[in-house]
């Protein structure tokens, strides 16, 4: 019942934070220079026509009014028509969004288990060369920005030794797959496309490595110093004097405690992934959500952009209320503190 309680509460402060993320953004798009209808209409159009498309789409009303109408239409999932695409904006995240979260999925979920063991072998090794190897690789991958691990993919295994595909989309021009959920890895194991399920994850391998690399270290970093913190703790000393082997003192004492601040950053990153996204899919040339949302940037196409940033704005609410429920089943303690 606490816990029902501490999830609702959540949910209701999330809402909150969206209907907020909402208003930042409609209001941000109307400062930026040049005329919606214009942009969308072109530069040879009339006036007449002009017009017209303010009065459809609300433009002559007041920005509080036309809020009004932006959201009363993103709550039924009509955003508007992209400027850039002259389609609808929720088709365009239809046709995208399967390709950034795909991307995302990979860079996020197998790096975790990487990430945990990393920071466990470190922690167990304290100031032995596993230890003195983790924390180097982790100084090095934290402090490199994404961006730069990405071209450093694309140049050596790209053109220096072209024997992996790096810019290339999502798929080789000789595999076909039928969609079905518009993740090529996922659809092409439904349909028994094995040889296609493998091009696929190969085209994903090095988009996702350079998303995740900073992170899975970053990750490890912490699990190992919440381990370290955790292992001096009186109820560890208590267990030990008690003869329990080491192996059943950190798996059952001391990693379900420490991997708590690991989880809760984890979560962060996990949503970040989609905005640390925009760069990696131009230099991968990846067609998914984040890269239409850089060319609806660099297009000025506000109903585009705004939808892009809900989405991930939504991404980072629904990642952090899932960490919060998770951090809640593993320390009671939070679930008495999110219902004070």
């Amino acid at each position: 019942m606490l816990l029902l309680k501490s999830i609702i509460k959540r949910l209701a402060s999330s809402l909150v934070v969206l209907l907020g993320l909402t208003i930042v953004i409609f209001t941000l798009m109307k400062a930026v220079p040049g005329d919606p209808a214009r942009l969308a209409l072109g530069p040879n159009v009339s006036e007449e026509v002009i017009e017209q498309y303010r009065k459809v789409n609300h433009l002559d009303k007041p920005i509080p009014v036309q809020y009004i109408y932006w959201l009363t239409n993103a709550i039924k999932g009509d955003f508007g028509i992209s400027s850039y695409t002259q389609r609808a904006v929720s088709q365009d995240i239809k046709d995208f969004a399967p390709a950034t979260i795909e991307l995302v999925i990979w860079a996020g979920i197998p790096p975790l288990f990487f990430a945990l063991l990393l920071g466990v072998i470190s922690a167990q090794h304290k100031n032995k060369w596993p230890d003195y190897l983790t924390r180097f690789l982790g100084y090095i991958f934290v402090a490199t920005p994404t961006f730069v691990i990405a071209v450093l993919f694309v140049l050596i295994f790209g053109y220096w030794l072209p024997v992996m595909p790096t810019i290339g989309g999502r798929l080789s021009p000789q595999f076909s797959i039928t969609p079905v959920t518009g993740m090529y890895v996922l659809d092409a194991l439904i349909g028994g496309q094995f040889a296609a399920a493998w091009n696929a994850f190969l085209h994903l391998l090095f988009p996702a490595l350079a998303l995740s690399l900073g992170k899975t270290m970053q990750e490890a970093r912490i699990t190992r110093a919440s381990m370290l913190q955790n292992a001096d703790k009186d109820y560890i000393t208590m267990v030990t004097s008690q003869g329990v082997p080491k192996k059943i003192i950190n798996r059952k004492f001391l990693l379900k405690p420490s991997v708590i601040p690991t989880i809760t950053v984890m979560g962060m990153d996990f949503a970040a992934l989609f905005g640390n996204a925009f760069l990696v899919e131009r230099i991968f040339n990846w067609p998914g959500l984040s890269s239409y949302g850089m060319n609806a940037i660099l297009n000025k196409d506000s109903n585009a952009v705004t939808a892009v940033v809900l989405i991930i704005g939504l991404a980072f609410v629904g990642t952090s209320i899932l960490v919060d429920i998770v951090a809640m089943i593993l320390d009671p303690r939070m679930r008495q503190a999110r219902t004070r």
